[in-house]
């Protein structure tokens, strides 16, 4: 599973002209599911990404993750962060799972998320969504759980 997690003032997902997803502070996280992935991994994203330190404290350090903060969570499932463009002009998408494994697992991190009670926000799976936000900082991370092993 692979995350680029983005510290946002706000972010909104749409479809079709219309805002199917809206947050204002916290963090907006494009989530992409990979062939060998579970719910193990997903439960390790949704952990990892709101204990992440990346908000800043009283003293303006990155001291405070979304837990501390008490900020949202916008979830955009996005294949394409397992696009492989090592070869040729047109990326591969080999390494994404299939759209009915990936979507289940989206959907565990998405209640992973809301059991750890942080407010969530969804795009719709497989659908053409337009994206808007405004990062914070700014802030973005990578988070791939085939590095949690190292």
């Amino acid at each position: 599973m692979r995350a680029v997690v983005q510290r946002v003032s706000r972010a909104s997902v749409s479809v079709d002209g219309e805002v199917v997803g809206e947050i204002g502070h916290g963090l907006c996280v494009l989530l992409g599911v990979t062939h060998d992935d579970g719910v193990t991994e997903a439960a390790w994203m949704a952990e990892k990404i709101t204990g992440l330190r990346i908000f800043e404290d009283e003293e303006g350090k990155m001291n405070l993750s979304l837990m501390d903060t008490g900020g949202a969570l916008l979830a955009v499932s996005q294949f394409t962060l397992y696009g492989d463009c090592r070869k040729g002009r047109r990326p591969s998408f080999v390494r994404a799972a299939a759209p009915e494994p990936a979507k289940e697992l989206y959907e565990v991190f998405v209640e992973k998320l809301r059991g750890l009670g942080v407010e969530t926000a969804t795009g719709v799976f497989q659908t053409f969504m337009k994206v808007d936000l405004c990062n914070d900082g700014p802030v973005t991370l990578i988070v791939d759980t085939g590095e949690k092993a190292r």
